[in-house]
């Protein structure tokens, strides 16, 4: 048996895949045949990030909405049913972060970023899962971080979201999985983006903390995460169900090592 990864005749929508890892994991899935549409807030992103994708060749269809909007979701998820077609593979990775101290953070600021990373990927994928219910076939891929399993300074906000992300993954598995709908997530580890270029830098105390902390001695490259998202989308995946798979370098896996240490 040859696992079966192709994602041709397949439709996917990527929310926040204007830029950054959302861009890299939706072109993965064009890649592999999958018809592309992709979600974004701002017009101007979303221009450049059509032209990125056509510059490789991918067709990709492209929707402004907030998803923490459960009408807006509603009304252009619809609108994309009828303009492209059923959504096949669910991609939740529009979020944010806010960097504040605990002590400073204000209770709407801290509602902000969980509406965001952890109310919108259910408001969507409950959308989604009905027409996906109706089809009897799905597959709905959170993005998670390593920061559902462990916490750091300045982002309680975040670290609380996200790891409610991890569990909202597993319930949605345990209630769909009948209808034969695979949820599963991603927790991407520090990756090489254009928001960490500043701190990418030999020297930089952060950048030689994260290449230190890494047993792959590296941050992580977008194109990294590529085949887990194709294989969370694939029908390689078909049995997988609720499971977190934590693309770091192997971060996770240790306790790291002391300074000075080969």
């Amino acid at each position: 048996m040859k696992p079966n990864f192709e994602l041709a005749g397949k439709i996917a929508l990527v929310t926040g895949a204007t830029h950054g890892l959302g861009m890299a994991m939706a072109k993965a899935l064009a890649h592999q045949g999958a018809t592309l549409v992709v979600n974004g807030h701002t017009p101007e992103k979303m221009t450049a990030a059509l032209e990125s994708y056509a510059s490789e060749g991918i067709t990709a269809h492209g929707y402004l909405f907030d998803v923490s909007d459960a009408k807006a979701v509603n009304e252009f998820i619809s609108k994309i049913e009828k303009e492209v077609g059923d959504i096949d593979i669910l991609v939740n990775n529009a979020g944010m972060i806010k960097r504040v101290p605990a002590l400073e953070m204000d209770p709407e600021e801290f509602r902000q970023v969980v509406d965001l990373d952890l109310v919108s990927p259910f408001i969507v994928a409950q959308r989604v899962a009905k027409t996906m219910v109706k089809n009897q076939q799905g597959k709905i891929i959170n993005i998670c971080s390593m920061m559902s399993e462990l916490g750091r300074n300045t982002v309680s906000a975040y670290a609380a979201a996200k790891g409610g992300l991890k569990m909202l993954t597993r319930n949605l598995a345990t209630e769909w999985a009948k209808y034969n709908i695979q949820v599963n997530g991603i927790g991407p580890g520090y990756f090489a983006t254009e928001q960490t270029a500043p701190i990418r830098v030999d020297g930089h105390p952060f950048n030689d903390f994260i290449v230190n902390r890494t047993p792959a001695g590296r941050w992580g490259d977008p194109d990294d995460l590529g085949g887990t998202v194709v294989f969370l989308a694939s029908e390689a995946s078909n049995f997988v169900n609720g499971q977190i798979i934590y693309v770091d370098g192997g971060i996770l896996a240790t306790i790291g090592k002391p300074a000075g240490e080969k």
